[in-house]
This record gives structure tokens, C-alpha cells and sequence, in this order.
């Protein structure tokens, strides 16, 4: 396995780790998962708390089946709406309700507690060290591309 692979597996891992212990606190505190929190931060940033269906998709990382089961969720429990596109009526806009915007706010707080207590506890399985041999072998794959 080359450094590079090494390395990259190692952050995979920290983030894993770091994802993991969060998901299961949002769940549990609030019975929300972070693609649907995410989901909701998005909209609360977004001109008018609102974006097209594959905007949100595009954000979240998830492919248009995924969203739409996540904007299901998000509308079964009245954080979102749906609304039609007013140029396109084949588009379709998922918009935060002020639920949507509470269950953020209450939330948020949770979130932040959660990954600083993830981060916290990642330290006893990461080292600084970790990172930097991430950014060594990024650096020695530039430096082997730039030869």
C-alpha cells in the first residue's frame, strides 16, 4: 500500500469515526439524522429557505433517489414543504418551515457538543501525526506529478 493510500485510509477512518459518533447523538437527542440536519442548515442559508430538489442533492452528496426519501422525512415531520418551480413547472423546491427552522435551532446546540466531544475523543485514536502524514504524502504525489 503506497503512503498515499495509507494515509487517505487513515482520514477516511477519522471521519468515519467523527460521522458515527455524532449520527448517533442527533438521533438520539432529536431523531434526526446529519443528512436530514445538513438538509436543514442548507435551507436556512438559502435565499427565501429554499432549493431545488437536485440542489440539495448536489449539497448533500446524495443522488436524487436519496433526497427525495430525505425530503420525505423532512416533510413527514413538517420541517419542509414542497413547492413547484414558478419558471419550470418540472422543477420542484423544498422550502423550511419555521418547525424545520426550530428543530435546526434546537438541534444546532447538540450538534456542536457532539462533534467538539467526537473531535475530543478522536484524539485518543488520531494522532497529529495522522494528518500530517496526510498532507506528506499529498505533498510527495505533487512533487513526483510535478517531475
Amino acid at each position: 500500500m503506497s503512503l498515499q493510500s495509507a494515509a487517505w485510509e487513515r482520514l477516511i477512518y477519522l471521519v468515519d469515526f467523527v460521522e458515527s459518533f455524532v449520527a448517533k447523538d442527533m438521533q438520539r437527542k432529536h431523531n434526526i439524522g446529519l443528512s436530514e440536519f445538513r438538509a436543514l442548515k442548507f435551507l436556512e442559508v438559502a435565499k427565501d429557505s429554499e432549493l431545488r430538489m437536485q440542489e440539495l442533492a448536489g449539497l448533500l452528496g446524495l443522488n436524487q433517489s436519496s433526497v427525495t426519501r430525505l425530503v420525505g422525512r423532512l416533510e413527514n415531520n413538517g420541517y419542509t414543504v414542497r413547492d413547484l418551480c414558478p419558471d419550470d413547472k418540472r422543477g420542484i423546491y423544498t422550502v423550511l418551515t419555521n418547525r424545520g427552522r426550530k428543530r435546526l435551532s434546537e438541534a444546532r446546540v447538540d450538534y456542536e457538543k457532539a462533534l467538539c466531544a467526537a473531535l475530543e475523543e478522536a484524539k485518543d485514536k488520531f494522532s497529529a501525526g495522522d494528518v500530517l502524514a496526510l498532507l506528506n504524502a499529498l505533498s510527495a504525489k505533487e512533487e513526483v506529478e510535478a517531475s
